[in-house]
């Protein structure tokens, strides 16, 4: 998944990282890059968490939706990715049977965003679960 962050300093602070779909989700660092790899260790402690109290996990926005927001800021705005399938401390094989050509593409998205295969699924998943949860409470 990859969640869209913002970064904000003024001459006496370090970098501060906000992420906007994860309320109460903030990071820090003294460089751009600390501050980005702090952001990455600060998203996966926050989803740990909502998962433990069994909470939905928000879906990414679209950085546009979110510019549009904090329209008026004067922020650095940059993605951080984030590997899910590392939170499970019990980690599980199965066996499951998928067309070559999709598994593939599986292959391509994953390894261009940075994630394994089987991070890849799980966090679909998870965004498929999100999404169709958020449509049965409305109805």
């Amino acid at each position: 998944m990859k969640y869209a962050v913002f970064l904000e300093k003024d001459t006496t602070s370090d970098y501060g990282v906000t992420v906007p779909d994860l309320p109460g989700c903030f990071s820090a660092g003294s460089s751009i890059e600390e501050a980005f790899e702090g952001a990455e260790e600060a998203i996966l402690t926050h989803i740990e968490g909502l998962m433990l109290d069994n909470e939905n996990i928000p879906q990414p926005s679209k950085i546009d939706e979110l510019k549009e927001l904090y329209q008026n800021q004067n922020y650095i705005w940059g993605f951080v990715s984030v590997d899910i399938g590392k939170l499970s401390k019990e980690i599980k094989r199965i066996n499951i049977t998928i067309p070559e050509n999709i598994l593939s593409k599986i292959d391509a998205f994953a390894q261009k965003e940075g994630e394994s295969r089987s991070g890849f699924l799980a966090s679909a998943a998870i965004e498929y679960i999100a999404q169709h949860s958020e449509i049965r409470k409305i109805v």
